[in-house]
């Protein structure tokens, strides 16, 4: 299914394992401004990461909601250049440190 969500809104014909779809954006931005966007999340393909990773699924969920979150905020690794790709990975660490594990034990 995500994958079909990927070809038919962003044009590419392959799975991932996130896709944001900003509230703030193009056409009709503003409409509804305390709502950010939507993140779409595979958990077949988060599962398999997981298990790639040795992590926890919900570990994985929640990273790959973290990473939605942040390209709704603005940060961009695809489309922005290298530095801004460091600058999302570090905020990535840096919230997750901050409130994953405390989430994940809950």
């Amino acid at each position: 299914m995500i994958q079909e969500i990927n070809r038919d809104y962003l044009g590419k014909d392959r799975p991932t394992n996130v896709i944001s779809f900003a509230m703030q954006e193009g056409e009709g931005a503003g409409v509804q401004p305390d709502l950010l966007g939507d993140v779409v999340i595979s958990a077949e393909t988060a599962a398999r990461d997981a298990g790639e990773a040795k992590t926890s699924f919900e570990s994985e969920l929640f990273f790959l909601l973290l990473h939605g979150i942040l390209h709704l905020l603005g940060y961009d690794h695809e489309r922005g250049t290298q530095a801004e790709a460091k600058r999302m990975e570090a905020r990535e660490r840096e919230i997750f440190s901050m409130i994953g594990e405390e989430f994940l034990a809950g």
